[in-house]
């Protein structure tokens, strides 16, 4: 995939599984509604990762959003910042096409995304108490209109050795899938919050000047 023209080509993301919630209104921008869901998608460990999805009203016919129903997204993978609450970091495919399979046979899942982007903060390397070696990287990727989203990613293994050698300010291609990870949070107050964080599994990451490394 060529990322040198359109800017829309430095982020893509498919993904396809069931409808988990309801459409829920989101917000307006000149007076465009755009509605939020959740969908599932399975794992190969058989384990699921559920993906919040934006769309914009002119893409759908809410009776056709079913919780169930088997659905394929094509889109971007976003960033959006929420000041309610505390400023904080949202991430969501952004739905440029809405499919709904009806053939039992095109109803696979999928989950597939491709970033090209900058290093804008040090690696992180790391190893867990079993010595598995994790790195996490913050990708930005740039956006039409000077935009830009801050994309958390994960490598693991060989791969995160290779990842925790990068610098801020490479310009990377990283494949992989989106991952949705449950966590706890303990408040000021002692109780224990719930919570859901997004990434992106890296499975490859190149570097432009084609130096790559490849699971």
């Amino acid at each position: 995939m060529d990322f040198t023209g359109d800017m829309s080509e430095r982020n893509s993301a498919v993904i396809s599984g069931k409808i988990e919630t309801e459409l829920a209104f989101s917000h307006e921008v000149y007076g465009e509604g755009f509605y939020c869901f959740n969908v599932s998608v399975m794992r190969l460990s058989n384990t699921y990762d559920v993906i919040p999805v934006i769309v914009s009203e002119r893409l759908m016919e809410s009776s056709e959003y079913k919780i169930g129903r088997f659905v394929k997204i094509e889109g971007q993978f976003r960033s959006y910042n929420s000041l309610s609450g505390g400023p904080k970091l949202s991430l969501m495919v952004f739905a440029r096409d809405v499919f709904f399979p009806e053939i039992e046979e095109e109803q696979e899942d999928i989950n597939q995304v491709v970033l090209n982007g900058f290093i804008c903060k040090p690696p992180v390397y790391r190893t867990t108490p079993f010595n598995r070696e994790i790195t996490d990287i913050l990708l930005a990727v740039n956006r039409a209109y000077n935009k830009s989203d801050y994309i958390p990613c994960i490598s693991w293994g060989r791969n995160a050795r290779y990842c925790g050698r990068r610098q801020v300010g490479d310009n990377v291609i990283i494949t992989g899938r989106i991952q949705s990870r449950k966590y706890q949070k303990k408040l000021p107050d002692g109780n224990v919050l719930d919570k859901v964080a997004y990434e992106v599994s890296i499975s490859k990451l190149e570097l432009i000047n084609k130096e790559e490394i490849q699971a």
